[in-house]
């Protein structure tokens, strides 16, 4: 199906029309920021101290089926609010404005084997700057996988289905190496010297991690080393392969659109906005999902606001999709079966050459249109 099909052509004034209203609805949140989203944060964070001392306690009373499956699946949890509502969204910056320097975006170091440092560069300024346009957001794909008809197909790709169960397994793992671009090493783009020496922050980081779960807590078990390193390596599959589901769904669903490196030209506001929204997903579930999500259930909104507090996401979506519909936009949601099955699809499809690299046409809604407005320009942090 075509999807650009499935929005209706805007004009000049329509795509000016249509930032505006989504900067007002960002400007009226964060003015309205204050103790409840601060009072949030802070409950998130003790949930997530809380649910790691009692997994982890229930873990060093051993073998018996409910202390290591309890102990296993609670690790699990903490670990995965940790990384995608707390760690995630305080290093966007969403809680820069409480003043707390345990919160602020800048400094923050998450519960993961991925750098901060790293991830503000990836993740915060490249992607979220460069959201699916090709050759510029490293996201599509992560340089292992071919999810689009409009990256070129090579042999390798035919190892998709492999290297994507791979990914959803050892996500922490491989995702803190997403930044060394190692499919450089393929073209001749980077040399071995260049990757060892970009290595060296993430092989201290990983020691740290391994360190702490896979030594330091089964060591201080004693007799119950087994099942205390066994529990924290399940809690460590558990998290990856729910982050790899939310994070697939929110950029690789059937109606997500990669765009051309041209667009950023010249590119407005509104035409940012739209860009987000083509090439972005959502997914229906409630407060509980939402919150497990880190709140990514909303990554629509997310890619337009990544400073605004993604508890506050679900609020936004509805003002969003009213002005999605106003405007005859397609808003991309469905449930997580719905939109995880057409990620399945993509890895599948894509591994063979169907569909040939050809020259994108600059999509008539976003780009044709040159606003001379400044280009968005977002900074590591605020990204």
């Amino acid at each position: 199906m075509d999807v650009k099909s499935k929005s209706r052509q805007l004009n000049e004034e329509e795509i000016t029309a249509f930032g505006l209203e989504l900067d007002e609805i960002r400007k009226e949140v964060m003015e309205s920021l204050g103790k409840k989203e601060a009072d949030y944060i802070y409950r998130v964070r003790n949930f997530v101290r809380y649910t790691e001392i009692v997994g982890r306690s229930s873990l060093m009373l051993g073998w018996l089926p409910p202390f290591w499956v309890a102990g296993s699946a609670i690790l699990g949890v903490s670990k995965i609010v940790e990384n995608m509502e707390l760690g995630h969204n305080v290093m966007h910056g969403q809680y820069d404005w409480m003043n707390d320097p345990t919160l602020r975006g800048s400094t923050y170091e998450w519960d993961t084997v991925c750098t901060a440092d790293n991830w503000r560069h990836t993740h915060n300024f490249m992607h979220h700057t460069y959201t699916n346009v090709l050759e510029m957001d490293h996201d599509i794909g992560y340089g292992a996988l071919r999810l689009f008809p409009e990256q070129e197909w090579s042999p390798r790709y035919l190892a998709n289905p492999i290297i994507a169960t791979f990914l959803a397994l050892t996500f922490e793992w491989t995702l803190a190496l997403q930044s060394l671009e190692l499919e450089k090493l393929i073209t001749g783009e980077k040399s071995f010297a260049e990757i060892r020496e970009e290595l060296k922050p993430i092989a201290k980081k990983m020691r740290k991690q391994f360190a702490k779960d896979y030594l330091f807590f089964p060591l201080l078990a004693g007799p119950m080393f087994i099942p205390v390193i066994t529990g924290n390596l399940m809690a460590g599959v558990i998290r990856n392969l729910w982050t790899f589901g939310i994070i697939f769904c929110g950029h690789f669903t059937e109606d997500a659109e990669t765009f051309p490196k041209e667009i950023i030209e010249n590119e407005s506001r509104g035409q940012w906005y739209l860009r987000q929204l083509r090439g972005s997903s959502n997914l229906v579930g409630g407060r509980m999902f939402d919150f497990l999500t880190g709140n990514l259930s909303h990554q629509i909104e997310h890619h337009m606001f990544p400073d605004v507090p993604g508890v506050r996401y679900a609020e936004l979506s509805e003002k969003v999709q009213d002005i999605c519909v106003r405007y005859g936009q397609n808003y991309n949601t469905g449930s997580f079966k719905k939109q995880f099955s057409t990620v399945v699809g993509r890895i599948f499809k894509y591994a063979l050459p169907f569909g040939k690299k050809a020259k994108q046409k600059k999509s008539a809604e976003i780009v044709s249109v040159n606003i001379p407005q400044k280009s968005i320009n977002l900074d590591k942090n605020a990204a």
